[in-house]
């Protein structure tokens, strides 16, 4: 009796068994066919180029949260570009240098810098990130002096012979010239005088052409650009300029948009996110 028990015992544990291995397999057929994961951001899709150059809106704090995820990312798999930002003014680096190698958070970055144009929040993420993985902080930006005078005294004023034989042996493209006037002009809801606007053209392709000098400054080590959206356009900012200088160079562009912008084929790819709640910019030009 005792030994038919242990048999059927026996026999009740392996039908057990069995149907856990079934419902084990059927478990895993389900996982199958569940739902694939959400997409990720678009700029992920590439892969680490010699420059990439992020865009912005410069008050959307979505789009800086998307790209500093993107960034995140890289650097977390292993990437180490310099950090280039059109939030400091070239003449600064070295005391950025120094601010990003001794300073334990943003917090002392943002304060030794002195830069109170921008809003500082939507920036401190990457700060950290940079302080976190020791990598080189790059002041791209000419100052507001500078580009003052550059109105004044014409686009090459700021620039070395070596950077007019590089960038400026020949005029400006006209092309180049056209679609920064009108950006000017849209930027200003078409209430600036016609005789501001070339100045602050000149102005607009020295950033430009700074920016693409300090890039180029970093080689071989790879480079970010965070600038407005303006900046990393293929077609008149940034990557025109580098391309001028070095045909060769790798580099990827991605434009942070909101809804209603047009721009095609003025950058490698484009991340689109709500716009952010703000006043109407003409509002001050209608008075």
């Amino acid at each position: 009796m005792k030994t038919l028990t242990f048999r059927a015992a026996a026999r009740t544990a392996t039908r057990a068994t069995l149907l856990c291995g079934v419902l084990a397999l059927s478990a895993c057929g389900w996982l199958k066919k569940s739902p694939p994961p959400a997409p990720v951001p678009v700029a992920d899709a590439l892969p680490n180029p010699q420059v990439l150059l992020l865009g912005e809106v410069h008050d959307n704090a979505q789009g800086h949260r998307l790209r500093f995820e993107e960034l995140q990312r890289r650097v977390a798999a292993g990437w180490r570009p310099a950090i280039a930002m059109e939030q400091f003014d070239r003449e600064t680096q070295p005391l950025l240098t120094r601010a990003a190698r001794d300073c334990a958070d943003p917090e002392c970055i943002i304060r030794v810098m002195e830069q109170p144009r921008w809003d500082w929040s939507l920036y401190r993420p990457v700060l950290d990130l940079v302080i976190s993985y020791q990598l080189p902080l790059i002041a791209a930006n000419l100052s507001r002096a500078d580009a003052s005078r550059t109105v004044r005294d014409g686009v090459k004023w700021s620039m070395t012979p070596a950077m007019v034989a590089t960038y400026l042996a020949a005029p400006v493209p006209a092309d180049i010239l056209a679609a920064q006037r009108k950006e000017i002009q849209d930027g200003h809801c078409g209430m600036l005088p016609d005789m501001m606007i070339g100045g602050m053209v000149d102005a607009q392709v020295a950033r430009d052409i700074w920016m693409a000098k300090v890039i180029r400054d970093q080689a071989p080590r790879g480079v970010v650009l965070f600038a407005g959206n303006g900046h990393v356009r293929k077609d008149i900012g940034v990557p025109r300029w580098l391309k001028l200088a070095d045909p060769e160079l790798n580099l990827r562009s991605v434009g942070y948009l909101e809804p209603g912008s047009n721009y095609p084929g003025a950058f490698d790819l484009t991340q689109t996110m709500p716009a952010q709640p703000r006043p109407d910019p003409c509002a001050k030009f209608k008075k």
